[in-house]
């Protein structure tokens, strides 16, 4: 019998290397249990690399990865192989992965213009996709810097332009890219698109313009007719800041008016109401009613300031008494009407008789925060006398 290659192991050999593990566990080997999670572990049969690898539990990986982005290799060649990974990062939508891809590759700062161009480009697709409008359309621009007939770089600034509703530019980014491909259909139809968007916003532009004139028109009327009735206003905060130098106050009255503006009108009540000069040319103010005995309010939300006030407690009192009125004494013949001045600390009697604009009329009467307020008490009850025995008091008398 020929004798045996030196290379090559007889049988006695291969027999006795099995017959180890009959009394010894093989060892190194993949668990039973786990062996799909252990494969998978294995660069040549993995099916998806890792977004990190970790040197420590891929070290397989972290050295291929060190073969193919050596320092020795061709700028060209890695920036290459960064595009690449980052457009599969981009197929698998992971498009923050695919932006650190596409910027390591240009960091390369290789001598391609080309791939230069493709990098930025596809750089700002996955900006775009992110909502980052701003950078792709800088991506967009640099590319198009190094290639001024990149279609691609020039279809991505155009949607980034649309997106940023700068529709004008768009066009003419949409024309440039024409000029070179006149049949570029996506070219065409985002041409379109930008300016039926353009058409659209210049024809809102101009209604919302018309809007805020008419708006202004309806403002100054109303400020006039305040005016006009010499109604005062108190002014909020802001407007009460005045200058040490002020000898005497614009308005003649307190420090602490306001002029007219919008401020002075502006409603601080819960439904948002406001005065309103209604067709006729009359005042409707928001109004308050303060019933201090028994902690309650009603809101009249459009008061006409030619209506008296005995024609609103009738209807709210002669009726149906309110729930909190317990005691059944508010009632339209018992009730007495006053307004406040806090800066003297006195109250005046409304005449019930009186109309709303003829107490508004009145020197001492401020509207605060766009709301008439009104004090409501019960004649000649406990809680009346009390409330009006520390206080001035200037009855009212009705002008004609």
């Amino acid at each position: 019998m020929a004798s045996q290659t030196q290379n090559e192991p007889d049988d006695d050999c291969m027999d006795e290397f099995m017959d180890k593990f009959t009394t010894q566990k093989y060892k190194g080997g993949f668990n039973e249990k786990t062996w799909e999670e252990e494969f998978e572990k294995v660069p040549m049969f993995m099916k998806k690399a890792p977004e990190v690898i970790d040197p420590v539990k891929n070290p397989e990986l972290a050295c291929l990865q060190s073969i193919i982005f050596s320092d020795d290799t061709p700028l060209e060649e890695q920036a290459t192989t960064y595009k690449n990974e980052g457009n599969d990062y981009f197929k698998e939508k992971k498009y923050k992965q695919a932006i650190a891809s596409y910027s390591e590759g240009l960091k390369k700062k290789c001598g391609d213009t080309e791939l230069n161009a493709v990098l930025h480009t596809n750089r700002a697709a996955a900006q775009f996709h992110l909502g980052n409008f701003r950078s792709a359309l800088n991506d967009a621009l640099a590319a198009k810097k190094l290639k001024p007939d990149h279609q691609k770089a020039i279809i991505r600034g155009a949607l980034c332009l649309v997106e940023l509703k700068k529709y004008s530019e768009a066009i003419s980014w949409c024309d440039e890219g024409l000029r070179a491909d006149p049949k570029e259909k996506k070219l065409l139809e985002l041409r379109l698109q930008a300016d039926q968007l353009r058409r659209a916003w210049e024809r809102d532009a101009r209604k919302s313009k018309l809007k805020e004139k008419k708006k202004q028109c309806e403002e100054a009327a109303l400020l006039k007719a305040i005016k006009d009735r010499k109604i005062k206003l108190f002014a909020p905060a802001k407007a009460q800041r005045r200058s040490s130098d002020d000898e005497e106050d614009e308005e003649g009255v307190s420090g602490a008016l306001a002029e007219l503006s919008l401020d002075g009108i502006s409603s601080e009540n819960a439904t948002g109401a406001r005065v309103f000069l209604d067709e006729s040319g009359s005042l409707n103010w928001p109004v308050l009613f303060l019933y201090p005995e028994c902690g309650q309010t009603d809101f009249i939300s459009a008061f006409h300031e030619g209506t008296r006030f005995l024609d609103h407690l009738t209807v709210m009192f002669s009726e149906e008494l309110p729930p909190w009125d317990t005691e059944r004494k508010y009632r339209p013949q018992d009730l007495q009407l006053y307004f406040a001045d806090e800066e003297r600390e006195e109250v005046y009697q409304v005449n019930p008789e009186h109309t709303l604009l003829e107490v508004l009329k009145h020197d001492r009467y401020f509207i605060k925060a766009g709301t008439a307020n009104f004090i409501v008490l019960v004649k000649g009850s406990s809680f009346c006398k009390e409330f009006l025995s520390d206080k001035k008091v200037h009855r009212l008398k009705r002008t004609t």
